[in-house]
C-alpha cells in the first residue's frame, strides 16, 4: 500500500519536516524572507535590540548592544548607500560582547523615516544624524562615530560640525573626496552630474544579472551566491529603487558630491581610515587626500578587500577599529597626567 504525502510526513517525522518544508517552500517562492529572517537570527545572537526614537515626528530606527561608559566610547555606526544597519552584522561579530555600539538606519533607509530630498543631501543626513544622538543622549559623554562610503561621507562632515561630540572617527572607504585616481563608476558618476538621467545607476539593480554586476563591483572576493538567494537580495532591493534613485542623485550633485573634501581642514576629532585596497567604487588612492590634508590620521589598507569591507574582511576591520579606540584612550589618559 502507498502511502499519501501527508502521511509519510507524519509518520517519517512530520513535525520536523514540516518546518524544514515551510522553510524550503519560503525559499523557493520568497527568497527575500528568507534574508531577512537570517539577519533577525544573526542580530539575535548578537545580542542586538532593534529600537526606534523620535525627534517630534521623525523616526529613527536603529540596533544596539552593551550600555555607554565603558572602557571605550560609545561606537555608531552609518551604513552605506542602499543598505541598512544590518550591513555591519559581520563586523559585530567580532567586537567586544561589553562594546557599546548603535547601528542606525540613515535617512529614509529601512526603518528610518522616508521623507524628501532636503534630508537625503550630504548636510541633510548630518542634521537628521545630530537629531538623533540628541533624541538617544549620545551626546552627554564623547562617542567614536564609524562611517563607511556614503556614510563616511557623512560622518566626516559631521565630526567637521561637532567636533565637541567625537572621541575619534573612524571613515571606511569614504565618499566625497576628490580622488586621484577614477575608477569606472566614478566616470559613470560624473557623467550623470547636472543630469536628470536616472536609469542604469550600477549601485541600483533591476534585475538579477544587474545584481551579480553590482556585487562584483563592491566585493573583491566573488560571493558567487545561490541564484535564490540572489533573488532574495533584489527582492528585498527593487520596492526602494525609486527612493534610492532620489538618494543618489542628491549625493551625487554639486551639493554633496565633494562634501567631505570641503570640510576636511576642519575636522579635529583622531581619524582613523580603513580602505580595501581593491575598491573598484571609491579609489584606494583617496586614502592619501585625507594623509595629505590630516597628516596625523592612521591610514589601513587592506589586501584582497574591495569596497565592501565590513563584509570581506570583517575581522580585520573590528580589530582596527578596536586597536585604535584603546590607543585613544591610553592618549588621553598620558595626556591628562601630563597636564
Amino acid at each position: 500500500m502507498e502511502l499519501s504525502a501527508a502521511e509519510t510526513l507524519m509518520l517519517g517525522g512530520g513535525i520536523v519536516a514540516l518546518p524544514v518544508l515551510a522553510f524550503i517552500t519560503t525559499f523557493i517562492f520568497w527568497p527575500g524572507a528568507v534574508i531577512k529572517g537570517y539577519n533577525w537570527y544573526l542580530r539575535l545572537s548578537l545580542g542586538l535590540k532593534v529600537q526606534c526614537s523620535h525627534s517630534g515626528t521623525y523616526r529613527f530606527c536603529y540596533s544596539s548592544r552593551g550600555k555607554p561608559g565603558g572602557a571605550t566610547p560609545s561606537l555608531l555606526l552609518l551604513h552605506g548607500f542602499s543598505v541598512n544597519k544590518d550591513m555591519w552584522l559581520p563586523l559585530l561579530k567580532h567586537l567586544p560582547r561589553k562594546q557599546h555600539v548603535v547601528c542606525l538606519d540613515m535617512p529614509g533607509h529601512e526603518g528610518t523615516s522616508r521623507t524628501g530630498v532636503e534630508d537625503y543631501s550630504i548636510q541633510g543626513q548630518v542634521g537628521r544624524i545630530h537629531q538623533f544622538v540628541q533624541s538617544v543622549g549620545l551626546d552627554r559623554r564623547r562617542f567614536h562615530m564609524v562611517g563607511a562610503s556614503m556614510g563616511g561621507n557623512v560622518a566626516g562632515v559631521y565630526a567637521a560640525h561637532f567636533p565637541s561630540e567625537l572621541s575619534g572617527l573612524t571613515l571606511i572607504c569614504p565618499g566625497g573626496l576628490m580622488y586621484p585616481t577614477d575608477t569606472e563608476f566614478i566616470r559613470r558618476l560624473k557623467a550623470l552630474e547636472g543630469s536628470e538621467q536616472q536609469e542604469s545607476i550600477p549601485l541600483i539593480p533591476g534585475s538579477a544579472q544587474e545584481m551579480d554586476e553590482m556585487l562584483r563591483l563592491c566585493c573583491y572576493v566573488q560571493l558567487n551566491l545561490h541564484p535564490q538567494l540572489l533573488q532574495g537580495v533584489l527582492d528585498n532591493r527593487i520596492p526602494n529603487n525609486n527612493f534610492y534613485r532620489e538618494v543618489f542623485m542628491e549625493i551625487s550633485g554639486q551639493n554633496s558630491r565633494y562634501s567631505l573634501q570641503e570640510n576636511l581642514h576642519l575636522i579635529t576629532a583622531p581619524l582613523q581610515v580603513i580602505w580595501g585596497k581593491e575598491d573598484k567604487v571609491l579609489d584606494v588612492s583617496g586614502a592619501g587626500v585625507l594623509q595629505a590634508a590630516l597628516p596625523g590620521c592612521q591610514v589601513d589598507l587592506l589586501d584582497h578587500c574591495g569596497h565592501s569591507v565590513a563584509m570581506e574582511r570583517p575581522r580585520k576591520a573590528a580589530q582596527l577599529i578596536m586597536g585604535f579606540l584603546s590607543a585613544q584612550e591610553v592618549n588621553s589618559i598620558d595626556a591628562k597626567k601630563l597636564s
